[in-house]
């Protein structure tokens, strides 16, 4: 199903549902005090719909359900095309990992319906609603049928209305770290009343690090390397730098192609080899990209990767990543290589990689950020991302050749 399509049924069709449920809620259980969690809870579900970079993202808030409710059984409820990644950080067992599949309105309907019956006969003790953009999220957590709803609210800001059903909420807020919001979602599962005022929250800071790991052994690291050596011999004895150009389902987030070819040009200039990744839908970029950088040390990577486990070996192989704002630059996290990533029509202060290995790179320009809540992440951008076309080439090659002539970026033999 395309992004149009699916925001237009979210905004119209959503929003009656979501007032449709609400009035029901007020009419039937005016009376009733607020659902409060279990001391033990038994299944507590997660709805995370988003791109797969906020899978990782969101890895403090999961080792936060763990640590305060061992005894719950954590459920996941994603879109299938992200579920690779909750697989291999073992978000949860794979018999609780659940799925909607929205290549169609059918199969987006038939997979609610699915999920909404399977959490009730658990039956669920709470959801949490991790989503932002959209309704269908707040709707699902309703239908699941678990007494405690923890999820964002606008309170009395104008922006996305998302019923007034969710009976934990937290006021979204536009100027915190999503991660350290994520893990006041969690706080909101202990509360004894409705929202959106959580006094008794703890004071948190932003987390530093995404608590997630996929453990690898050094002869399988060894035996990847040994294998891109083989399949691109021009990387040997070279320190290796990827570049991924592609914008994603946001291409308003890509910084210019001409750019990432200035950057490219220097950086073989300097002797060290450039991989382009992506998927085989950014092949004709990347091509464009090597014919611009002319030279034999920029070669084309999309499509290179068959999984993201395998992507995580190439950063392990290579020393420096430069990115768009995407999944690549928080997969990142989870491995030793160093990230340059460029911020737009969203921040790195909202939704910036974890760690202490990203540099993030933003122009400042009035406008940016421009994608939000409130906007539905709809710029009003005409497409000339100026945000992004400040940001110069030549700044970005010399923080990255200085980075790579460092003692701390070591040459692969």
């Amino acid at each position: 199903m395309k992004l149009e399509t699916q925001r237009w049924i979210d905004r119209w069709i959503g929003q009656f549902l979501c007032g449709l449920v609400s009035c029901w809620v007020r009419l039937t259980r005016k009376w009733q005090k607020t659902a409060t969690l279990p001391a033990q809870p038994r299944h507590i579900l997660v709805i995370l719909l988003s791109e797969m970079g906020s899978i990782v993202l969101a890895g403090p808030m999961f080792a936060a359900i763990r640590r305060n409710h061992p005894s719950a059984t954590v459920h996941v409820l994603q879109l299938k095309k992200n579920q690779e990644v909750s697989k291999l950080l073992a978000l949860a067992q794979p018999q609780h990992l659940h799925a909607l599949d929205d290549s169609s309105g059918f199969s987006l309907l038939r997979d609610i319906l699915k999920v909404c019956w399977s959490m009730r006969k658990l039956p669920l003790d709470a959801v949490i609603d991790c989503e932002l953009f959209s309704r269908i999220s707040s709707l699902l957590a309703f239908g699941t049928g678990a007494p405690v709803r923890v999820g964002f609210t606008p309170h009395t800001q104008e922006g996305l209305y998302r019923g007034s059903f969710i009976n934990h909420a937290i006021p979204y807020n536009p100027y915190q770290h999503i991660s350290k919001q994520f893990l006041s979602l969690v706080d909101a599962l202990n509360t004894n009343h409705g929202a959106p005022l959580n006094k008794a929250a703890p004071i948190r800071e932003t987390p530093v690090a995404t608590e997630l790991a996929v453990n690898f052994s050094q002869a399988e690291l060894a035996a990847y390397q040994q294998k891109l050596l083989s399949d691109h011999p021009i990387f040997n004895n070279r320190k290796v730098v990827l570049m991924y150009a592609g914008g994603g389902i946001l291409p308003i987030r890509a910084w210019p192609e001409e750019h990432y070819a200035r950057v490219a040009q220097g950086l073989c200039k300097a002797g060290y080899a450039v991989g382009l990744i992506g998927l085989k839908d950014d092949a004709l970029l990347a091509q464009s990209l090597v014919q611009k950088t002319g030279s034999p040390l920029c070669i084309d990577l999309t499509g290179y990767t068959r999984s993201i486990r395998e992507l995580l070996m190439l950063f392990y192989a290579s020393h420096l990543l430069i990115t768009n704002d995407g999944g690549p630059s928080h997969f990142a996290t989870l491995t030793p290589i160093q990230t340059m990533v460029f911020f737009g029509p969203e921040t790195g202060k909202l939704y910036g990689p974890l760690g202490q290995r990203t540099q993030i790179l933003e122009s400042g320009i009035a406008c940016s950020p421009c994608l939000s809540a409130y906007n539905h992440r709809l710029t009003f951008c005409d497409g000339d991302n100026q945000c992004l076309k400040r940001i110069a080439p030549d700044p970005v090659l010399a923080d990255a050749l200085q980075f790579l002539s460092s003692s701390t970026a070591t040459t692969h033999a």
